[in-house]
């Protein structure tokens, strides 16, 4: 008896507290995953970090070797600036020197990965008025990105997503969950299709040093706004139409953005996700909720007697404005 009495006191407690359940398995699951990512990353890229790290100790001995004239502390000091300089996007490579870093379609491309909060960072600004204007400049044009983004996001899903769904509801007769889960597995296919395969294999062809995976990893580092900066296209030696090139990639980039964030919002908008995120939601208290009732029913009572007093002053000006019959007309209305 006393144990079935604990037990329902304890399903009562979890029912009664669930979402904070819910929440706090949500945290927990975020750090682990967290640390997952980190120990994998480790393990897997740190033998090649410190394999380079041993090819570059050995080619600088040798160079040493090799130049007795030079010593070590000027090797590094100079290696120090070429790595400054590389930080800027400015290398000192023969095979590199050919291309401009803020030229007008260069600095488009800049403007556009800083306004979608992508940041390669292989291109940052030299000067203190650029540093200073990038930062009025990200100030005002991130949030009128995301307006902008928002705006064409909600209006394309309508036409992509929510009249499909509902033609098929409603012309077909089938079920409109259904439709959209069909709907949106289809959507994301044709997403992936046509803004990652088919762009890597571009990539593929026209970038000299890009493997596929390479490609397709650029692609989604970019589309999802991670960013890294590690391949960025264009920045080749003798690249053949570069001025173009770069204008089809920052266009590439904005079409990405605006598919991937319908994609988003089409998965977002499924009744089973809705369910889901609801579990880690904090939910109103009923007290709230009745206190909201009376405010609107007290809110509503108050405008229908309004509107009758209203009324009433209404008639009482149109009685003021009919003249009373006299006498006369009187006795004769009651004549005839």
């Amino acid at each position: 008896m006393l144990q079935s009495l604990a037990g329902s006191s304890c399903v009562r407690l979890v029912e009664r507290h669930r979402s904070a359940w819910c929440f706090g398995f949500l945290v927990l699951g975020y750090l682990l995953y967290l640390v997952f990512g980190a120990v994998v990353f480790s393990s897997v890229e740190l033998p090649y970090e410190d394999l380079l790290r041993q090819e570059l100790r050995k080619l600088k001995r040798r160079f040493l070797e090799e130049h007795e004239c030079l010593s070590e502390p000027q090797l590094e000091q100079f290696l120090g600036r070429v790595l400054e300089a590389s930080n800027y996007g400015v290398s000192v490579l023969s095979n590199a020197s050919g291309n401009w870093n803020w030229d007008f379609t260069s600095a488009l491309f800049f403007a556009s990965t800083v306004l979608s909060t992508t940041g390669y960072g292989h291109t940052v600004p030299l000067s203190d008025g650029g540093k200073a204007f990038c930062i009025i400049y990200s100030v005002i044009g991130i949030p009128f990105t995301l307006l902008f983004l928002t705006a064409v996001v909600q209006r394309v899903t309508i036409h992509v997503t929510r009249r499909p769904v509902l033609y098929f509801h409603v012309r077909w007769g089938f079920s409109k969950q259904a439709v959209a889960i069909v709907h949106a597995v289809l959507l994301g296919v044709v997403t992936v299709s046509c803004f990652f395969f088919i762009p890597a294999a571009v990539f593929s062809v026209l970038e000299d040093d890009w493997n596929f995976l390479e490609s397709f990893y650029f692609c989604f580092i970019s589309l999802s706004t991670i960013g890294l900066g590690d391949y960025v296209p264009g920045e080749g030696y003798n690249q053949k139409f570069r001025e173009f090139y770069k204008i089809g990639i920052t266009c590439y980039l904005l079409l990405g953005l605006i598919a991937m964030l319908v994609v988003l919002e089409t998965f977002c908008e499924l009744h089973e996700l809705k369910k889901f995120r609801k579990m880690f939601y904090v939910k109103k208290d009923k007290e709230e909720d009745q206190v909201h009732i009376i405010e609107h029913d007290q809110l509503s009572f108050s405008s229908i007697t309004d509107q009758a007093a209203g009324v009433k002053e209404d008639q009482k000006q149109n009685e003021l404005f009919v003249s009373p019959q006299s006498p006369a007309l009187a006795d004769g209305a009651a004549d005839h």
